[in-house]
């Protein structure tokens, strides 16, 4: 009995560690970590892939609700309202997105979901690697297709975050930038006022299958590994400036294609 209880503990400080670890990259570059958390949740503590989407999910909804109440005073909740048709816009797609997304991952064997969730790390290393903070002022397009190119962006968008249970940080910024014109900084909040409502359906899809039931039994983990994100996301945010971008932004992408590497062949 003693050696068991000795192990929960161990594996929930391995829990709180590497979601500490997770949450000081993510803080680094301004997102919430969940890309870099999933292959971690697969390859270091062995949940099934779908378990650990759904696991990641949840993480990633409590990070992401700090996120923006911590956020609220350097970017006022007024500033976000001011562009809430920005947001209606992205949300538009992006909430059909997860709810489809997440139906069609629990249809798909684990193989299958392995696989493509290594694809999407390397597309989220990809985007790591694009300027972001280019093209601010003004929008790409104009009227009607400025609208329907928010709505495909949100499909695909709200499809990624519910494959790989994150909140989409990655694409929604630069989609924010680059499309909408949107200053870089407002965008990391707007990002999060598009994540939360697209993770809460996700999750809701998700909610309606047996698969939902490892929240339960992992419920010590899931709120070791989440403190620890939130941990780490806060430290990493203050060093935030300390770490110059052209050393980090390779350096965690070079981290993602590793981690869909050892996605890809995990068995």
């Amino acid at each position: 009995m003693n050696s068991m209880r000795a192990d929960s503990l161990a594996r929930y400080a391995a829990a709180f560690t590497a979601g500490g670890l997770v949450g000081l990259l993510g803080g680094l570059v301004g997102l919430g970590g969940a890309g870099f958390r999933l292959p971690l949740l697969l390859v270091v503590f062995g949940f099934a892939a779908l378990q650990a989407v759904i696991l990641n999910k949840a993480m990633s909804l409590v990070v992401v609700t700090s996120a923006l109440v911590f956020r609220s005073s350097a970017v006022p909740p007024n500033e976000i309202a001011a562009h809430w048709s920005i947001v209606a816009n992205l949300l538009a797609g992006s909430l059909a997105g997860a709810w489809l997304a997440a139906g069609w991952v629990t249809r798909w064997n684990a193989a299958t979901l392995q696989r493509v969730i290594a694809i999407l790390l390397v597309l989220i290393a990809l985007m790591l690697l694009t300027p972001h903070d280019t093209g601010a002022g003004h929008p790409a397009l104009a009227g009607a297709w400025l609208v329907f190119a928010g709505v495909a962006a949100g499909v695909a968008i709200g499809a990624v975050a519910s494959l790989l249970g994150v909140a989409g940080g990655e694409l929604l910024i630069p989609t924010l930038v680059l499309l909408f014109g949107v200053d870089i900084k407002l965008a990391g909040s707007l990002s999060l006022a598009v994540s939360l409502p697209t993770m809460l359906v996700g999750f809701a899809r998700y909610s309606q299958g047996s698969s939902f039931a490892v929240l339960r039994a992992n419920r010590a983990f899931l709120v070791a590994m989440a403190a620890g994100s939130m941990t780490g996301a806060a430290v990493g945010g203050r060093w935030l400036r300390t770490v110059p971008s052209s050393i980090l932004l390779p350096g965690l992408a070079a981290i993602l294609l590793v981690s869909a590497f050892k996605t890809w062949r995990h068995n």
